[in-house]
């Protein structure tokens, strides 16, 4: 694009400061995984948890660098599609998008699972089946109302999950240092099933979970001031924070609590706040189902968002762009990908559907860190970041490394997506060509 094109072009406002860009990423990274998922890490990898939380935030800083370069390279993308379809064309850019999509319906199937778990035991117990209809469609219909309802939710609900995951660190030292806890548990890598090596790796799956959500923070790169200084050290330095805050709370609840214990429960941390006995373990419930509440729910509007905008640019079924006439929310887009949330949720398990959107998320990253390398050739007229070109390549060993650790039930899942997403990419790319055909025959040519 020529710099006259790029001058003449509209963009959104540069309000965005590099604090507020950092909170941005942070509230989005340090979500409602770790809340359910440290006791999976543990039946994986045994009482050393903290070792795959800190290997998954080391592959995430991998693919961070390629994100940092291609938002500051080109701040006003659209995101992982974008970067893909300029990259290599329209079929890996749908390919790519859809895999976004898929990804945040499986997550939210798998936050609709740990919501109804241990947690909400504390309260009620009700019948799985139960709990996921009425919770998806409760966060459906808050998503149907409106994005600034939506948002305001979110606001609060980060400070009460930030909250929680301090509280537990706090409540592991306290325990601790009244000599109940058994540190040693810490430096246990491994199981019955998985040596120390394959127990890191397969752990590390799980855990690469509990840091998905930075790649979302290019869509407002755009909005930053000075997106080539302030979005790279946003991006590392929330997704760093976010590591030191899991592998402490990952140490806290592996040395407070046994690791057959940590690994059999679906409210793990609800075991240390009920170890230490300070704090009611209501109170916690009540913070973690929060915390697991605002993660659906934000995963739930990025997905019906982009359903709906897939539509709009004739890659998904138009039907899905129809819109609520008073609310202007793409009520149709919401009630599918919920739809398909509550059929995966009825049909898997937490493990599972987790490792399946860390799965499909691994092709996203792929392609992504492959972008880098393809774009280096293509110039801009702004400042960027550059990221050193090892860092991309070893992104993309490291997606393939995770990807051979994936269990077959989740290749089983993962599968069939990726066969659909090619499949709507080559009828989009024939469609393409038809429009494009009867475009060029059409009246005026010669």
């Amino acid at each position: 694009m020529s710099a006259s094109t790029s001058a003449q072009a509209p963009s959104l406002r540069r309000t965005v400061t590099t604090a507020g860009l950092f909170f941005f990423i942070l509230g989005d990274v340090l979500g409602a995984g770790v809340y359910v998922l440290a006791g999976e890490i543990a039946a994986t990898a045994g009482g050393a948890v903290w070792a795959p939380l800190v290997t998954a935030l080391a592959l995430a800083l991998l693919t961070a660098g390629s994100y940092a370069e291609l938002a500051t390279k080109y701040p006003q993308a659209g995101g992982s599609s974008h970067y893909a379809t300029r990259a290599f064309g329209p079929f890996v850019g749908f390919v790519v998008g859809f895999c976004m999509l898929s990804a945040g319906i499986v997550s939210v199937g798998a936050l609709a699972l740990g919501f109804a778990g241990d947690y909400l035991a504390e309260f009620v117990t009700l019948p799985t089946a139960v709990v996921v209809v009425v919770f998806l469609g409760l966060l459906a219909a808050l998503n149907a109302r409106g994005i600034a309802e939506s948002l305001g939710v979110n606001r609060v609900a980060t400070i009460i999950e930030v909250s929680g995951l301090l509280v537990i660190i706090a409540l592991g030292v306290i325990v601790l240092a009244r000599g109940d806890g058994d540190l040693g548990r810490l430096t246990e890598l491994g199981t019955a099933e998985n040596g120390p090596w394959s127990a890191v790796f397969a752990g590390t799956v799980l855990a690469f979970y509990s840091y998905v959500g930075f790649e979302t923070s290019v869509n407002i790169a755009e909005e930053t001031k000075d997106p080539a200084r302030s979005y790279p050290r946003a991006l590392f330095g929330a997704l760093m924070v976010a590591g030191v805050v899991y592998a402490l709370v990952g140490a806290a609840a592996a040395a407070v609590i046994p690791t057959d214990e940590l690994a059999d429960s679906t409210a793990p941390l609800l075991q240390v706040v009920s170890a230490a006995g300070i704090i009611p373990p209501v109170v916690f419930s009540a913070v973690a189902l929060v915390a697991v509440a605002n993660g659906a729910l934000l995963t739930g509007i990025m997905s019906s968002r982009l359903a709906y905008g897939m539509a709009k640019d004739g890659l998904l079924p138009g039907v899905l762009t129809r819109l609520l006439p008073q609310r202007r929310t793409p009520w149709v887009a919401i009630l599918a990908t919920t739809g398909l949330s509550v059929v995966l949720a009825l049909t898997g398990t937490l493990e599972v559907l987790a490792s399946t959107m860390v799965l499909l998320l691994l092709v996203v990253f792929v392609a992504v860190n492959a972008a880098v390398l393809m774009l280096r050739r293509d110039t801009v007229d702004r400042r960027h970041f550059r990221v050193p070109i090892v860092l991309p390549i070893a992104g993309i060993v490291s997606c393939v490394g995770l990807a051979t650790q994936v269990e077959g039930e989740v290749w089983q899942l993962g599968l069939p997506l990726l066969a659909v997403a090619a499949v709507l990419a080559g009828m989009a790319a024939w469609r393409r060509r038809v429009t494009t055909s009867r475009a060029d025959s059409g009246p005026g040519r010669n």
